[in-house]
């Protein structure tokens, strides 16, 4: 090859790196701002008297497979019974 092809390849190269780069980077301050807007969500939240570790748990709840919920529900209940705590 000759220089000029390889130093086409490399401006290439380093083009397409500096996009995926500036890509995640947008991205990456997407994903901040989205934070910071559920952040505010959840302290109006708690302004309103909400308990914000509960709303927590149930967004995660909400996320869920509602059979591997079920499943592992079950099988907690299982436990508690066995241990004398239902």
């Amino acid at each position: 090859m000759n220089d000029s092809v390889i130093d086409t390849t490399s401006s290439v190269a380093a083009e397409e790196l500096r996009q995926f780069i500036e890509r995640f980077e947008r991205l990456e301050a997407e994903k901040k701002d989205i934070a910071d807007a559920q952040k505010e969500v959840m302290a109006e939240a708690k302004g309103r008297g909400y308990d914000t570790k509960v709303l927590r748990k149930i967004i995660a709840i909400r996320k869920r497979d509602a059979n591997d919920l079920a499943e592992e529900e079950a099988v907690m209940d299982l436990y508690m019974s066995a241990l004398g705590m239902s």
